[in-house]
């Protein structure tokens, strides 16, 4: 056994690991009162759009697998809204743009989280919606602790609070000031907005579920989508463009749009399953890359060598490549997952894995099908100082190494065998101003999209964005075993995929593959504005050897090695023969795990 940063947890009674402490501990609080594991989620998600109001809030997005043990089976439960009616490629390029902002309300899609909590809550949930609000509109009114990364964020942004977004500077600059660490921040708005939606559902009905769907028409059809509407066609917002724009949204998209169920995208893989949203999502590259090293004797490379990091980031970067050439929306776009998952296809792929690293974006080809891609940028050091600039984009992972902040993530599993993931992300403080009527902002998703005609992520009214939020969940002989994810953009899959394999491969238990030294490859273009590629850019975190990072760099990575612990924020709970299990990542130092 390797010394861990914290014990891998066992217990028989519920797990459930976050990236913020207090999520965690609501979530179990939720499991002692007698709900089940999709009761813990929805209220520690709720907990987590106030604790970590930089990396995600009520108008955000949010992808869900759950394994319902009634049912035996697992769900894709889709929480990432669609474009608005108005946002057409012939509209941003007459506003001048080349690509989506990363800022501000022209990065706007539906708001999607809210709804897929409230449904998970509705069809699986047990416990009424004013149970699971208590705690998150306890922190809403009496304050939440400011963390270091909180603290950061905003100083970031202060100035772009105090000349443009002001609506943003009366919520999180108090007395004019970027709070400090450990300072109590409130949103009285935000939990007005709460405390309403309460009132509505106690006013609609005794009835538990009629109760959420009460909530969910007052948030998509009634006050809510009015205040959104209202703020997106009277207000001119400065973005990333440099210029002051209004947003397209609608009460009118609001009111079409919910969340749906779909099934999961699978592949097996010695002896498991891996479960994955589909190809609106970066899901599916999870599945190509497992696809790519079936055949590999990972289990014979050292879990922390040069040949397993060149090896598996070798094959992410086909599969990332794939994903530039092929994702998208599958309700606008056909997407040959049959052909990319297929033995044939990645059998060829894996040839392309050599000794040396590959600087190239290789895509492979399909019979029939032509690939187009787009028009993105090299990394140089203009583009570098950009997309590290905060307030341009998702808060994901800087080129040094080190996380400014990311999303969140979210797994419980309890006694009965109930079993969830989920990734909300998306309408964080830095994403566009808060509309003050609500103590809450739009997400920025739609900057995913691609303004140029014909490729599988390009922008069309009623499209999901390709989105980099993509939670895992794994089957052993058919049976639910493990809910694991982690914050990071288009890193996600990175991480995930190396923990899982480190677990699978090597034996190490759940804490021992979340400590172990991280990496990740950005050989591929960003999702993110301003869609930079950095070709062969391999991070690497400073406790890898330093024969290994020689070696890497022999075989043509560009290494750069970011400080020590600074890769990524995974949970992960599992469970097998009645023992339940979780780990969290000491990374950021917010992450934790309870359960017993």
């Amino acid at each position: 056994m390797h010394f861990t940063t914290r014990p891998e947890l066992v217990g028989t009674f519920g797990m459930v690991s976050s990236t913020h402490w207090l999520a965690s501990a609501v979530g179990m609080a939720m499991l002692e009162r007698g709900g089940n594991a999709f009761d813990a989620a929805v209220a520690a998600g709720m907990v987590l759009q106030v604790a970590e109001p930089h990396l995600n809030g009520p108008g955000g997005d949010l992808p869900l697998l759950l394994y319902p043990n009634a049912e035996q089976r697992v769900r894709v439960l889709c929480g990432q809204g669609t474009a608005p009616a108005q946002a057409t490629i012939a509209h941003y390029r007459n506003l001048g743009l080349g690509l989506v902002p990363g800022t501000g309300l022209l990065a706007t899609v539906v708001p999607g989280a809210f709804d897929a909590w409230m449904r998970l809550l509705q069809d699986y949930g047990t416990l009424r919606f004013e149970e699971i609000m208590e705690p998150a509109l306890h922190y809403a009114e009496t304050g939440v602790p400011v963390l270091p990364r909180v603290r950061d964020t905003i100083a970031q942004v202060q100035s772009l609070f105090e000349t443009e977004w002001i609506t943003s500077a009366a919520v999180y600059l108090p007395n004019g000031q970027t709070p400090q660490h450990n300072a109590l921040l409130q949103n009285p708005a935000l939990a007005k907005t709460w405390k309403r939606l309460i009132r509505e559902a106690q006013a609609a009905s005794s009835d538990r579920s009629q109760q959420i769907e009460a909530v969910r028409q007052a948030f998509y059809q009634g006050f809510v989508a009015e205040a959104i509407d209202q703020f997106c066609r009277t207000q001119e917002v400065m973005d990333t463009s440099g210029e002051r724009n209004r947003g397209v949204l609608t009460g009118e998209d609001m009111a079409r749009w919910s969340a749906t169920y779909e099934e999961p995208m699978t592949l097996d893989y010695h002896g498991h399953t891996a479960c994955k949203c589909g190809p609106w999502s970066q899901g599916p590259v999870q599945l190509q890359t497992l696809a790519l090293l079936r055949e590999v004797d990972l289990a014979g490379m050292a879990y922390d060598g040069s040949e397993f990091v060149h090896t598996i980031t070798e094959a992410l970067k086909l599969a990332m490549a794939d994903r530039e050439a092929y994702y998208g929306d599958p309700d606008f776009v056909k997407v040959p997952l049959d052909q990319l998952l297929s033995g044939s296809y990645n059998n060829e792929r894996r040839k392309l894995i050599g000794p040396a690293a590959s600087l190239e974006l290789r895509p492979g080809t399909l019979p029939g099908w032509q690939i187009r891609l787009a028009e993105y940028p090299i990394e140089t050091p203009e583009t570098s100082r950009i997309f590290s600039a905060m307030g341009v984009g998702e808060p994901t992972v800087q080129h040094s190494g080190a996380t400014a902040g990311d999303t969140c993530h979210i797994d419980v599993v309890d006694r009965w065998g109930n079993m969830v993931a989920g990734m909300p992300s998306g309408g964080w403080l830095q994403s566009s101003p808060v509309i003050p009527e609500l103590g809450f902002c739009l997400n920025s998703r739609a900057q995913m999209f691609w303004l140029e005609e014909g490729l599988p992520a390009s922008l069309q009214p009623g499209k999901r964005p390709r989105t980099t939020l993509t939670p895992s969940m794994t089957l052993r002989d058919g049976k639910p075993y493990l809910a694991f994810g982690t914050p990071g953009g288009d890193q996600q899959d990175q991480w995930q995929t190396t923990f899982l394999l480190r677990h699978l491969h090597h034996g190490l238990n759940l804490q021992e593959a979340i400590d172990a030294p991280a990496f990740h490859s950005e050989s591929f273009p960003s999702s993110f504005y301003p869609r930079v590629m950095a070709p062969g850019k391999l991070v690497v975190e400073g406790q890898f050897l330093e024969a290994t990072i020689a070696d890497l760099k022999a075989r043509g990575h560009h290494v750069v090695v970011g400080p020590d612990w600074s890769e990524g924020r995974l949970c992960a709970v599992s469970q097998e023969n009645g023992l339940l299990k979780a780990g969290s990542n000491a990374r950021g130092m917010q992450g934790y795990a309870v359960g017993r």
